[in-house]
């Protein structure tokens, strides 16, 4: 036996004589770790109310409700987390997934009151005598349930795209779009957010599942044009994702292309269980003006419903400006027409180089069809009307990227400049910088703009890729006077923006004089805005029109016209974008059936 045997049981009777250690009131001076998890905080500066903590609770512990004071906006739902203490077992798994980092828990853990109803309560709207300590538990950087970075996009380089209109973007392949969508928290902030109303919880869970049959219908269900789309809809969507507020938004457009990508335009009917759609099956016959975003949407939905509809395009091919004002570096013609051929499957016709009003009078057409739902787009070009924009070598941005597609010889200066910093601005200045890399062996385009690059409206990955391509991009300057040199553009003078907007939101420029620029040109674009065209309406007919602010037409929520057969949406409504003139064709698919319906009885 060693002499540690010995010895060691009688240490047990060396704190024999202390003092117990004790603490005579424990409800006050007894204070928890300082990572102890107490009682909730929540900082409602970050809160977006998204519902993972509420999610995630396995105690159902937490509900969402609405506070006083919050509002409802995009990427912010409004509502905030309450808390039951009767069922909380202060996992914290809550503050482990929340991805702003909002919800905390103090390092306060007494609580006493006789009224049990007070141990449901809202931190953060709740005052508490907790609420802003510093200490107690919050989600640790190093350890997070969330992954905040996206899985990249594979791209061509610049150096290879430089002088090609091959597709830039590759599209995930399965394993990148596993991953990209293990990363939703399946929130719904993006919902709310799409024009669309996409279900964009739903589709990914069904991609996360290799479900990707079930994800096609879902994007069906208030989308026919998933694969145009997936590859330039604005994706306003990913701007109120839970996750961009504390890293990388999930690549939602990205996953919608890769959906419709796995699906052959030879199994549409079969996975959509259209087969039976060829066939009309209602007498109603509806017209539709304008083989865009929004008229290609109406016709759809309209032929699900059953009915016959033709659509009348002024041009020579189908797609509006997705076709005649988006490069095929963006959007390759054979997408376009795969979400369009099957349109054309379900029994809708379209009749090209047709103009209403001119070959057609919009009156004549209502004597054969039940509705008119017209949505013409914004093909025409708005000039800044500065001295000089009336010259030969100045040219409208959109009249340049429609000629391009028809295959027309565009002019191409050696040195160009562009006014405007919108997608369509990038759109014709990537393009020009290729035809001038083709024809002179390199690019020198400018494009400018009156918003700052902060505020430029064009999508950052336009600006981050024009720059790439060569392209000089000069922001918050404001165009004053093309210079004219024997009847030869010269270059453009400009004069600092300092601000776009007034305080009120209302677009009021403000510019400082003294601070100026000029850029060398012989070849001049504008690109500032896009205008509507109705001539296709009779003076007789406008007449009837009730019209809204701006010269629009004033229509209701189903947009429908005070004329109650014409229906009027899209971009001529609602603006420039592909994603809100899918979801006014839509509304007014169902607008136009439920006016038919009403005429029945």
């Amino acid at each position: 036996m060693k002499l540690k045997d010995i010895i060691q049981p009688l240490t047990i009777w060396k704190r024999v004589a202390e003092e117990p250690w004790t603490i005579k009131d424990p409800l006050t001076e007894r204070p928890g770790a300082d990572n102890y998890r107490g009682f909730h905080q929540n900082d409602f500066a970050k809160c977006i109310g998204c519902g993972s903590c509420e999610e995630i609770c396995q105690n159902a512990a937490i509900d969402l409700v609405p506070v006083e004071g919050q509002e409802v906006k995009d990427g912010n739902s409004g509502l905030r987390p309450r808390i039951d203490y009767g069922r909380c077992c202060w996992c914290a798994l809550c503050v482990d997934i929340c991805p702003t980092g909002a919800l905390t828990m103090s390092n306060e853990y007494t609580w006493i009151d006789d009224d049990p109803e007070v141990f449901r309560f809202t931190p953060g709207a709740d005052k508490t005598k907790w609420q802003d300590d510093e200490k107690g538990y919050s989600r640790s950087e190093d350890i997070a349930l969330i992954n905040f970075d996206r899985i990249e996009m594979e791209e061509k380089a610049p150096e290879d795209r430089d002088k090609s209109f091959i597709e830039i973007v590759k599209g995930y392949n399965k394993e990148q779009a596993m991953l990209e969508a293990d990363r939703c928290l399946e929130c719904g902030l993006c919902t709310a957010t799409c024009p669309a109303h996409m279900d964009i919880p739903a589709y990914i869970a069904a991609l996360r599942e290799d479900n990707i049959e079930e994800a096609f219908r879902i994007l069906y269900e208030t989308n026919p044009l998933p694969e145009i789309c997936g590859r330039i809809c604005t994706h306003k969507c990913e701007t109120a994702c839970a996750l961009h507020n504390n890293g990388e938004a999930i690549a939602i457009r990205w996953l919608k292309r890769y959906i419709a990508d796995q699906i052959p335009a030879e199994r549409y009917k079969e996975v959509l269980g259209t087969e039976h759609l060829a066939d009309p099956k209602i007498g109603h016959k509806i017209a539709v003006i304008g083989a865009g975003p929004s008229g290609l949407s109406a016709a759809y939905y309209l032929a699900i419903l059953g009915y016959q509809v033709k659509i009348f395009e002024a041009l020579p091919d189908s797609g509006g400006m997705m076709r005649y004002g988006i490069p095929e570096y963006r959007l390759p013609y054979d997408q376009i027409n795969k979400d369009i051929d099957y349109i054309k499957s379900l029994g809708v016709e379209i009749q090209f180089n047709t103009r209403i009003g001119q070959d057609i009078p919009l009156e004549d057409l209502h004597q054969e069809y039940s509705a008119v739902y017209a949505a013409t787009g914004l093909h025409l070009g708005r000039s800044t009307r500065i001295p000089g924009s009336d010259n030969s070598e100045v040219y409208f941005a959109t009249d340049l990227l429609r000629k391009f597609t028809l295959g027309q010889d565009i002019p191409v200066g050696k040195k160009i400049v562009v006014i405007g910093g919108g997608n369509v601005a990038m759109d014709i200045t990537r393009t020009l910088a290729r035809l001038q890399n083709q024809k002179y062996g390199k690019v020198d385009i400018t494009a400018t703009s009156l918003e700052t690059e902060d505020i430029m409206p064009a999508d950052r990955e336009e600006i981050v890729e024009s720059r790439e391509e060569k392209a000089i991009i000069e922001p918050g300057w404001g165009p004053q006077e093309i210079e004219i040199k024997d009847g030869k553009i010269a270059g453009l003078h400009l004069i600092k923006c300092l601000s776009v907007f007034d305080e009120n939101g209302a677009f009021n420029p403000k510019f400082d004089a003294n601070e100026k620029k000029f850029f060398k040109a012989d070849m001049v674009v504008e690109s500032i805005g896009q205008g509507m065209d109705l001539s296709y309406i009779s003076d007789e007919l406008k007449e009837k029109i009730k019209m809204g602010p701006r010269g629009r037409i004033d229509v209701n929520e189903g947009f429908q016209t005070s004329v109650d057969w014409l229906f009027v949406g899209g971009d001529i409504i609602k603006g420039p974008d592909v994603i809100n003139g899918v979801a006014n064709g839509h509304i007014a698919a169902k607008a136009i059936d439920k006016y038919l319906n009403a005429q029945k009885k």
